[in-house]
């Protein structure tokens, strides 16, 4: 199955992204729960402080079904990220995670 990358960068304030942040995390667990292929985590800079943006790794069938799932994403539907989604094409290694 391919796997999709998400980028996001915050438009807002760390603490007014928080409460989306916290329900970002609560839907990527349910959506782990229910046997979907996903990973999420945030981006630091060289010194490890967080870059106000994030990374989301996925599998789905292709890019419409990427897209949708991740249209569900409460940090989308906040308003408070600029995004995009990606497919992404190993084409040397495998990563064996997720």
């Amino acid at each position: 199955m391919p796997w999709f990358i998400k980028t996001e960068r915050f438009l807002r304030p760390y603490a007014q992204m928080k409460p989306h942040l916290d329900a970002h995390r609560c839907w990527v667990e349910q959506r782990r729960a229910d046997g979907l292929v996903l990973s999420s985590g945030y981006l630091v800079d060289g010194e490890g402080q967080p870059g106000g943006g994030g990374l989301l790794v996925l599998q789905a069938a292709d890019y419409r079904e990427a897209e949708a799932l991740i249209k569900q994403d409460p940090m989308l539907i906040s308003g408070g990220v600029e995004w995009t989604l990606q497919q992404w094409c190993p084409a040397v290694g495998d990563l064996g995670v997720i």
